[in-house]
């Protein structure tokens, strides 16, 4: 099956043809480094970050660029509310950013400009649409005419009468028309500023993306992508300056990701419905996070809410439960020996083949436009046919049982690759799980264990009443028991 992307400016599927044979180039709006990320923030960056890592696993040497917003007006506003300069202001919230990034899996770009040291070629790209006639300047400030570039709405699908309708324009008598956007913009006092051949000012903020992008990817590249929410109007504008500008085609494929709703509500800070990743991240592991963006389809819009992300909890714990089980009988058969027949080399080659077809179908699902929700389906087939292989193939040889899970383990080990979860060793995100959830829960971690301990000194003296009161004790807790011949185990419901 070939790959299929959904493009944007189409408005469907087509089958994925880089422009360069092995190659991919990829372009992604990143943050303007005002303020800490929130949950739209991580969807973004984990959504381009699977897109990255399914066509490096798929043999793509990839180039991704996203780029950093490093001045702007929030910028600006923030900077003369605390006191402190842009620099500041900019370097704290990129740090902020890659260190929210780092923690959630998210592998760093190929290249990370940044707008201000771009500005040479923000300068030359207006320079070149003025000389075609795609810009003109009104005391300092420069605008792009939409009036000249006749295909202006083509990515959004919107008309021009619709758009000066429905946009958030500003009342600007300098503007040709109320669509125009700035190249531009004349500093005011105060305000920091780059020499220009049109006075001081600094870069719009479509701009920047446009010189950027074919600083490092040239003037036709793969894929641009970012939120739905930069369709119109940044995207279409950054598309707009950029035919102009060269006469060719920005990006061939457009890829946008769906929207996150909160408890089904728009998020928006007027809602104060803004959850910060850092602060999601205090009660849960990052995978929990990583694996809720991906149980929907990049471009669906996803419901962030507390109740979800225990649902994606639940099923990474499945996960790493059989991981740890894994662990745990590989550790063991290493110490055994067993006399391969027919019979079991037969059985052998049935669980392997089946973990062949499920990486088939994994790929399969990704291959049509990155589908991880359809994905995810085949990696928790693989939990439960493992969990099955287990249970049910006792009598198989050491020897075999030990290839045949050692196969498992790529398997999942390619999933997690691909997906970026399974990062973590089984035992330590069960740990790892268990502060998390003590601490969100108000629980003490050493009344448990003694009320654990207590329980198997019960056991040990068939005191069952005792050791029943006990347990029901935990469960009201939500302590989840697991009895072994090794002895009791927990966990938090």
């Amino acid at each position: 099956m070939s790959q299929k992307i959904f493009n944007t400016a189409t408005r469907k599927k087509e089958n994925f043809q880089p422009i360069k044979e092995g190659a991919v180039g990829i372009y992604v709006c990143g943050i303007t480094a005002y303020d800490i990320c929130h949950i739209g923030h991580a969807r973004a960056a984990i959504v381009f970050d699977v897109v990255v890592r399914y066509l490096q696993a798929r043999g793509y040497e990839v180039t991704y660029v996203k780029n950093f917003t490093d001045i702007d007006d929030k910028i600006i506003e923030r900077a003369n509310k605390e006191g402190v300069s842009i620099i500041e202001i900019s370097e704290r919230y990129i740090k902020a950013h890659d260190e929210d990034m780092e923690i959630l899996g998210v592998q760093t770009p190929t290249v990370i400009p940044r707008a201000t040291k771009h500005m040479a070629e923000m300068i030359s790209l207006i320079q070149n649409l003025e000389k075609k006639g795609y810009a003109y300047c009104v005391e300092g400030d420069v605008y792009f005419s939409i009036n000249d570039y006749k295909q202006y709405g083509v990515l959004s699908g919107r008309n021009l009468e619709e758009m000066i309708a429905g946009a958030r324009v500003d009342v600007n008598d300098k503007k040709k028309n109320p669509l125009d956007f700035t190249l531009w913009k004349k500093s005011k006092e105060d305000e920091p500023f780059w020499e220009s051949p049109w006075g001081k000012g600094r870069p719009g903020w479509h701009i920047e993306c446009s010189a950027m992008s074919q600083r490092y990817l040239g003037e036709t590249f793969d894929i641009h992508g970012g939120g739905e929410d930069l369709i119109f109007p940044h995207h279409e504008n950054e598309l707009a300056q950029s035919v102009a500008a060269t006469g060719k085609p920005l990006a061939n494929y457009w890829m946008h990701n769906g929207f996150v709703k909160i408890n089904s509500e728009k998020m928006s800070k007027s809602l104060g419905n803004i959850f910060p990743v850092r602060e999601i991240l205090k009660n849960y592991h990052p995978e929990i996070l990583r694996l809720f963006i991906l149980q929907s389809h990049y471009r669906s819009p996803v419901d962030y809410s507390d109740d979800s992300l225990k649902e994606a909890r639940a099923g990474l714990i499945r996960c790493y439960r059989t991981l740890q089980l894994l662990k745990e009988i590989q550790i063991k058969l290493s110490t055994e020996t067993g006399v391969i027949t027919k019979k079991s080399a037969a059985r052998a080659e049935i669980y392997v083949n089946k973990f062949k077809k499920l990486t088939e179908k994994f790929n399969e699902a990704m291959d049509d436009d990155f589908n991880t929700a359809q994905a995810l389906g085949y990696v928790f087939d693989m939990v439960r046919l493992v969990n099955n292989f287990i249970v049910e193939e006792k009598n198989i040889p050491a020897s075999d049982k030990a290839e045949i899970l050692a196969e498992g383990n790529k398997v999942f080990e390619y999933f997690g690759r691909v997906l970026g979860i399974f990062r973590s060793d089984a035992d330590q995100f069960f740990i790892f799980d268990k502060e998390k959830e003590l601490r969100k829960r108000g629980l003490n971690i050493d009344e448990i264990e003694i009320l654990v301990k207590q329980r198997q000194s019960a056991r040990q003296i068939k005191d069952w009443a005792r050791a029943d009161t006990i347990r029901k004790k935990l469960e009201q807790l939500h302590i989840i028991l697991e009895d072994s011949a090794n002895g009791t185990t927990w966990m938090i419901e």
